[in-house]
């Protein structure tokens, strides 16, 4: 048997309408061609049993039904009925179905009647000016009413793109009336959204991440730049020695150095001691992979000082993809243990295995990832002293002039 908490009210038929409207199936059907209206709605009403037990909670449902209908308001849904034959209550009318007839009754039930008209206003400027774009319209309807106070920028933009494929210029140089390069940055996941699917192939790159913009859709990207500093006061260059310049221009460089150091924290980059023949780069973080196309490393001694995690080792390996030979530097184990009232927690662990650790590296990393020290255990470059740092490389002279 059926209980009355069980049967539809007005507010669920009213509900499924929203969600209707949530999901964008009446705005797409108004474009797509396939038609919604009539809509059924689903109607859960009581059975017979329910009409011993509960008539008088029957006829208020009725009557609750009504109520809300199109008869009454003169919008929203009808009711279809049937006829139920009671061996006690003789026949009883009962509704067995709810029916929205057309979009306007669909739409003022929600009352979205004012955005629907809106939605048509923007989607026929939409098509008008992009005809291919009618699937993603139908597929995302309400993108432009929740974008609709910008949507008429959004399609400037789209045009210039269109009309400018694979620009190579900076986003600062577009000059496209009323939208501004902070217009742009703010909505740079709906505009990829759509530009994707507006742009021929050739005139994006796929291989891009989406992330980036200005890569994907043929705009000149921020050059990478490499900070340095000479370590050696006697290969300043007309007095310089801490340097940034765009990755490119380093890549150029012919430094008569002997060996590099590489360090991710900034801090440590500034305060490393003075080596002779030397430089140290740093600030590079994840970015290690732009040093690959600096050819001349490969005939340096090369240091790289990351932190004591997992994530530091990673970042070594990484380097040791596009330069072999280079060493870790206050990377083992002598100096973690010599620092452990500094240990702190790493947050999300490297996961992965790594294969170009050496022996030593590979086995204090395995310890790392598998908490054989301690609970996910990390030590900071920067918090390594710096007497360990001076003693480390006074070591490394003694070894260069033996």
């Amino acid at each position: 048997m059926s209980a009355p908490s069980e049967w539809t009210t007005p507010e669920a038929l009213r509900a499924q309408v929203q969600r209707a409207w949530d999901t964008g199936r009446i705005l797409a059907a108004s474009l797509s061609g396939e038609p919604l209206f009539p809509l059924p709605l689903r109607l859960r009403r009581p059975d017979n049993a329910a009409l011993s037990n509960h008539f008088d909670e029957v006829r208020q449902w009725i009557r609750a039904l009504e109520e809300g209908s199109r008869e009454a308001l003169g919008y929203g849904y009808t009711l279809e009925w049937t006829q139920v034959r009671h061996r006690q209550l003789g026949h009883n009318r009962v509704p067995c179905a709810a029916v929205i007839p057309t979009q306007a009754d669909a739409l003022r039930l929600v009352r979205k009647s004012r955005e629907a008209e809106r939605f048509g206003e923007l989607a026929a400027a939409t098509l008008q000016a992009f005809p291919e774009l009618h699937g993603q319209v139908v597929k995302r309807p309400l993108r432009l009413l929740e974008h609709a106070e910008d949507w008429r920028r959004v399609l400037a933009v789209l045009a210039w793109f269109r009309a400018h494929p694979r620009s190579g210029l900076y986003l600062r140089q577009l000059d496209i009336p009323g939208v501004d390069t902070k217009f742009i940055e703010r909505h740079e996941g709906l505009l990829s959204e759509w530009l994707e699917r507006l742009l021929p192939p050739e005139a994006m790159d796929v291989s891009a991440p989406r992330s980036d913009f200005e890569r994907r859709f043929g705009l000149r990207s921020k050059p990478a730049r490499v900070h340095f500093r000479l370590l050696d006061p006697r290969l300043s260059i007309q007095g310089l020695r801490d340097l940034s310049v765009p990755a490119a221009e380093f890549a150029g460089l012919r430094l008569p150095v002997e060996q590099v150091f590489m360090t991710e924290n900034e801090i440590n980059g500034l305060a490393f001691p003075d080596v002779p023949g030397s430089l140290v780069i740093f600030g590079l973080g994840y970015a290690l992979e732009r040093l690959g196309e600096v050819t001349w490393l490969a005939s340096k001694r090369l240091y790289y000082w990351g932190d004591l995690d997992t994530h530091g080792f990673a970042m070594l390996d990484r380097l040791r993809a596009a330069f072999p030979q280079a060493r870790s530097l206050l990377m083992d184990r002598e100096t973690l243990m010599a620092h452990e009232p500094l240990w702190v927690e790493e947050r999300e662990p490297h996961h992965g295995t790594l294969g170009r650790l050496t022996a030593a590296e590979s086995t204090l990393f395995r310890d790392l990832q598998q908490d054989r020290l301690g609970p996910r255990v990390r030590l900071e470059q920067e918090r390594i002293r710096y007497g360990w740092l001076e003693h480390a490389l006074a070591g490394l002279l003694d070894q260069g002039r033996s």
